[in-house]
């Protein structure tokens, strides 16, 4: 695509990642510290169950050749290694240099190395369809944003056929390491066909790079995720868009719904950016069990208090996981999936749901009802983009602000509303430099762990 390359993206493609010192070298020491267990000591028992040859595994810390830490070892021997990567779940910025910096890093320690690219996503995995990643196959793709280099399609490796031919397809090409780029629903994947391959003595060792929009992948070790930073700078220009159109015009209310699954980050640190006049938090509504009346009303008594003051206008910020959120709908959702799995056509559902579950989906407008018949999605969660909550509580503040109007308890002006979803507009940026940097060094940092997976756990030495 060299030749189609806009001058925007030609430009970004020049930025260069910086590297940490500790990673500019050829050599590292690696220290091993306790076993990792999980953070929640009450779930530790289910899930060495679940994952007994790799939980409880100890953790390896990476330092510079030069740190002083006398019980640390040190990384000398770079086989040339064949490294398969597929992208898995949802494109996110920075998405592609995590790619770059795994080829610039396995080439420079070795360069009869190989990084094996999987076209089309997992279905691509299961497919064996390949494209060997080069310099030259590389060079259009440096800080570009979207998955495009390979594409994605399925995002799940589960089923048992599917875990088969993932294993089928590391031994017949011969991958010493599979490098699954995604989010949680990736990384859980990851996980779970680590302990198969570890379990069936398939010697392809499997490692996740935490790579999604949501932000929702975080613990002591991973501070944010790559495509974070960018995601919430692109729609925070867009929110402050808005904003300053609210403000001029003085007669719409924008209710904005932002990407993000089922938890809020997204949304909260785009309300930190660009100063909404309300934010919704799935986690807050949850926690304080808020209907959707509960809400309608909140956001009601917001209009109502602003139009005391002559004000007609503002801007409302939505995560798409709130209808998860709220407990009537989430439990209407989950009755719909019940009966999806049971075999139920879509036109039959509504028939067979329970009464009050019924009454609930009765009342909701029927472009709500259609997006909740959805099928789920590959984690069994609703699919959240497709269900416009924006629309939804847009026209139940409406009639809530006329019913109000009618009363003579508002005597503000009409209230009018517009809407708007953004996800798509941001997830497929330019890169920011955070993200171009930290993806660059994850991948960089991945080399030398799967070093120590491929030449540790093998049983080859170390100096």
């Amino acid at each position: 695509m060299g030749n189609e390359m806009s001058p925007l993206q030609k430009h970004r493609a020049e930025y260069r990642p910086e590297l940490p010192p500790w990673l500019q070298g050829t050599a590292v020491k690696v220290e091993y510290g306790d076993a990792a267990i999980a953070a929640d000591g009450a779930d530790a028992h289910v899930i060495r169950r679940a994952f007994p040859h790799t939980y409880g595994q100890r953790l390896a810390h990476f330092l510079p050749k030069t740190a002083n830490a006398p019980d640390a070892t040190v990384i000398t021997e770079h086989p040339a290694v064949r490294v398969g990567v597929v992208f898995s779940g949802r494109q996110s910025p920075g998405g592609h240099n995590v790619v770059w910096g795994l080829y610039n890093a396995i080439n420079s320690h070795n360069p009869s190395s190989e990084l094996i690219g999987f076209l089309g996503g997992t279905d691509g995995l299961f497919a064996q369809k390949t494209l060997e990643i080069t310099e030259e196959v590389f060079s259009s793709y440096k800080n570009q944003g979207g998955y495009y280099m390979l594409g994605r399609t399925r995002d799940q490796i589960r089923t048992t056929e599917q875990v088969k031919a993932a294993m089928t397809t590391c031994q017949a090409l011969k991958l010493d390491a599979l490098v699954i780029i995604g989010g949680v629903t990736s990384n859980t994947d990851a996980a779970q066909l680590a302990e198969t391959f570890a379990e069936s003595k398939c010697s392809t060792k499997v490692v996740g790079v935490p790579v999604t929009l949501n932000g929702d992948l975080k613990n002591q070790f991973v501070e944010t995720t790559v495509g974070f930073d960018t995601i919430c700078k692109v729609n925070s220009q867009l929110i402050s868009n808005v904003c300053t159109d609210a403000l001029s015009a003085e007669k719409y209310y924008y209710f904005i719904r932002l990407m993000g699954r089922k938890a809020s980050h997204v949304a909260l640190e785009c309300a930190l950016q660009s100063h909404p006049n309300m934010v919704l938090l799935g986690e807050e509504v949850a926690a304080s069990k808020l209907t959707i009346s509960d809400i309608t009303k909140q956001i009601c008594d917001a209009v109502q208090a602003r139009a005391e003051k002559d004000k007609y206008h503002g801007v409302i910020l939505i995560p798409e996981g709130l209808v998860e959120s709220i407990p009537e709908l989430y439990a209407l959702l989950q009755e719909i999936h019940g009966l999806h799995d049971k075999g139920v056509f879509i036109e039959n559902i509504s028939s067979h749901l329970s009464p009050w579950a019924s009454a609930l989906f009765d009342f909701l407008p029927p472009f709500i009802r259609k997006q909740l018949l959805l099928h789920p999605e590959s984690d069994d969660s609703a699919q959240l983009s497709q269900i416009e909550t924006e629309k939804l509580l847009a026209q139940l503040v409406e009639t809530e602000i006329n019913k109000r109007l009618e009363e003579g308890t508002y005597k503000g002006k009409k209230f009018n509303a517009i809407c708007h979803f953004f996800g798509y507009q941001a997830r497929g940026a330019l890169p920011s430099n955070f993200d171009c940097d930290y993806a660059y060094v994850s991948s960089t940092s991945l080399l030398y762990i799967m070093f120590h997976l491929v030449i540790l756990l093998n049983g080859r030495s170390i100096v």
